[in-house]
């Protein structure tokens, strides 16, 4: 670990300049030139590196690409990321990459542009010290993170399959905690149909959607914490034309999520049996979510334990701590998971504030975090058995 941390130590002027040069190209999920510039770079630096390349094209999105470096081992490792920001073109003329104090800012500094090089010089820092006790590691880096209609998910899930351990290069917490359990999220609306009438001359003739909807709402708040970390969210109501219609119609959105696919399967069987209740009679309810699509969990696996006790392993051999971090909120790890493979999330420097102006890694944690991945990966090599990956 000492030659690594030196190693990299003495690197770190060149990745910052490649930060630069990366940073300071816009790659809006939805601008495919600045995307494909920033795979056109990165499939530089790969194939100097030695790896395989494999670009799989698309018409509108930016180009996904998948590289695959050889070695003598066994062990297959998958370094994660994406290509693509939030950012929409001029937004890196506007602000360039700088500089503040112990800061580096610019548009996806920390989501993921310093997470891409974070991978790319842990590799090098193997490289360097001869380290061939792979069977192979691959980097794949996808181009629609940041956007929901997705069309690298299949890629992501067909990676998975082949590999026996994963991390993605996503930025640490702004603690410094990586992340090893996510939750299952699904997006899902709850229709009610009623009858329209006159709300003043004849109200009775009427079937209030409106009403029925709002008192199933009421019931299905009930449900959060129907196993732990269960949470029911209902984000967006709509319904009525004007005030004196009864309402035939009204609709609302939910942000459904659980620790555990299982439990997100219990969650909508809990909805569909409440939704089934009369609370206005003749008014239809129909609930719109799948229990298997949208994303599922990144769950804490005995598997993913082992990976975390060898990050934090290595880390204090580095001279630091690290801790293991569950969150509400989604990544593309999820995926990768819910191929059986285990994975850990964070892997890149330590950052903050994404998707706005002040989006910063931290310079002082660019050396050691790239340190931390190339120990871990010549730990899962070396150990696998140990970790119970083989």
């Amino acid at each position: 670990m000492k030659q690594i941390l030196a190693y990299l130590a003495a690197q770190q002027a060149h990745y910052l300049h490649d930060l630069r040069t990366l940073v300071n190209i816009d790659s809006g999920s939805d601008d495919k030139p600045g995307v494909d510039a920033v795979v056109d770079w990165l499939i530089g630096r790969l194939s100097t590196l030695g790896f395989t390349i494999e670009r799989h094209q698309q018409p509108v999105l930016g180009d996904n690409v998948r590289a695959t470096l050889r070695g003598q081992g066994t062990q297959r490792i998958l370094l994660l990321g994406h290509s693509d920001t939030v950012f929409p073109r001029g937004t890196a003329a506007q602000r360039p990459m700088q500089q503040q104090g112990a800061h580096i800012l610019g548009p996806g500094v920390c989501d993921m542009k310093g997470g891409l090089l974070t991978g790319l010089y842990a590799v090098q820092a193997l490289q360097a010290l001869g380290f061939t006790d792979f069977g192979e590691i691959v980097f794949l880096c996808v181009s629609d993170e940041e956007i929901g209609q997705r069309a690298a998910v299949p890629l992501i899930q067909e990676t998975a399959r082949q590999v026996d351990a994963a991390f993605t290069l996503e930025a640490a917490r702004a603690n410094g905690d990586i992340v090893t359990a996510r939750k299952t999220v699904r997006w899902g609306s709850i229709e009610a149909f009623g009858k329209a009438a006159h709300a003043g001359v004849e109200p009775e003739k009427g079937r209030n959607a409106i009403l029925a909807l709002a008192r199933h709402l009421d019931a299905l708040d009930r449900l959060n914490n129907l196993r732990p970390g269960v949470t029911v969210n209902v984000g967006v109501i709509e319904g009525g034309r004007q005030p004196n219609v009864v309402p035939d119609y009204a609709k609302a959105g939910l942000d459904l999520r659980a620790w555990r696919n299982a439990d997100m399967v219990d969650l909508l069987a809990a909805i569909r049996t409440q939704l089934a209740v009369p609370t206005v009679p003749d008014v239809r309810m129909v609930l719109t979510a799948d229990a298997h699509s949208g994303m599922p969990a990144m769950e804490r696996t005995p598997a993913v334990i082992a990976l975390e006790t060898l990050t934090q392993r290595v880390a204090t051999e580095l001279g630091f701590a690290v801790n293991g971090a569950a969150t509400g909120g989604a990544s593309d790890a999820s995926f990768v998971a819910a191929e059986g493979t285990p994975v850990l999330d964070g892997l890149g420097p330590i950052g903050g504030l994404d998707h706005g102006p002040d989006e910063y890694i931290e310079l002082n944690s660019i050396t050691p975090r790239t340190a931390l991945l190339a120990g871990v990966m010549l730990g899962v090599c070396r150990g696998a058995a140990q970790l119970g990956i083989s």
